[in-house]
């Protein structure tokens, strides 16, 4: 990342562009309707096809709550087992792969550990549990997920999402990860943390960068890029994960004509998977973000467009509680 600034007149700076780009804040808020699509990069490209054909299966789903789910469960990872025996990237246990896995790619098996199998039974079952729950009153997706985490009986019984904390729980973190899934239709909205963020990242400016850095006295305070990241947000109460490719599932994902200060932005050795990001800076407006960038680096400025640059993030306070902090291993 070149093109760093110097720190002398770095709270000028800053000042001037937190300034600056928020004047035009109100500019950048509304809405509208449309079909669902993905956001860039957010679903692996070998799974996009799948999530993005399959999670238009039925009214209750779309791919970006489709997404949300697979992510959740294994984090993309067609080999992953829990220690309940969930298998694949959808997590079926073996008796429900039994009854409702189907042969999604037609080749004459049901594979639990094929994504081309399990991707298309994910949505399946969502839809068929959507339809024991249709009549029940209330939005149709929150009674779905809650019917997936706690029975289509107890939904049923309760008349909605039931009264299980678990289960409330489940509903909500699907839903804030589906807005991270989702290309945003309209603007994206102004983050309220985001100054305190800055206030932070900027008072380390001149740091030296440190490998595995979360700023602890022990290791004198340094940070690499995701740290810094985590330190800045966990200012203003907001706890995002420690790697750089799960912050980017920490909210929805404005354009780069729609960056304001305290977005996140991403480098990716692949600008078609989210998975790949290698890189994360705290933008803070003018084209210029606040970083940590490699070994024998200080924490500078430096700007953002350079061919690697992947997409942003808008954290959000239920996006970031809504991430895994485990997922099942391989």
């Amino acid at each position: 990342m070149a093109g760093g600034i110097g720190v002398g007149f770095a709270m000028l700076f800053v000042a001037l562009l937190v300034v600056g780009t928020y004047s035009a804040a109100a500019g950048l808020v509304g809405g509208g309707g449309g079909a669902v699509a993905l956001a860039k990069g957010a679903v692996p490209a070998k799974y996009q096809p799948l999530v993005q054909k399959w999670g238009n299966l039925c009214p209750a789903i779309n791919p970006a709550l489709l997404a949300a789910q697979l992510y959740q469960e294994s984090g993309w990872n067609p080999r992953a087992q829990s220690a309940a025996a969930a298998q694949g990237i959808a997590q079926f246990i073996p008796g429900t792969w039994a009854t409702h896995g189907v042969d999604g790619d037609k080749d004459g098996d049901r594979d639990v550990w094929d994504p081309a199998d399990a991707i298309p039974s994910a949505a399946s079952y969502d839809c068929e549990l959507a339809g024991y729950v249709k009549k029940v009153p209330g939005d149709p997706t929150d009674n779905m997920l809650a019917a997936y985490n706690a029975g289509a009986y107890r939904v049923i019984k309760a008349g909605g999402v039931p009264a299980i904390s678990e289960t409330q729980n489940y509903v909500k973190i699907i839903r804030s990860l589906e807005k991270s899934f989702a290309r945003p239709v309209g603007r994206v909205q102004p983050s309220q943390q985001a100054a305190g963020a800055i206030y932070f990242a900027q008072k380390k400016l001149g740091t030296k960068y440190l490998w595995g850095g979360n700023g602890t006295p022990e290791q004198g305070g340094r940070f690499d890029c995701s740290g810094l990241t985590q330190a800045a947000y966990r200012t203003v109460d907001i706890e995002l994960p420690r790697v750089a490719n799960d912050q980017y599932n920490a909210g929805p994902h404005p354009s780069r004509d729609e960056l304001l200060p305290g977005d996140l932005v991403f480098f990716s050795d692949d600008l078609s998977n989210s998975r790949a990001i290698h890189h994360v800076g705290l933008y803070v407006g003018g084209g210029y973000m606040i970083n940590a960038p490699y070994t024998g680096a200080v924490i500078r400025f430096d700007k953002i467009d350079t061919p690697d640059y992947f997409g942003a993030t808008r954290v959000t306070k239920d996006g970031a509680a809504a991430l895994p902090t485990a997922r099942p291993a391989a």
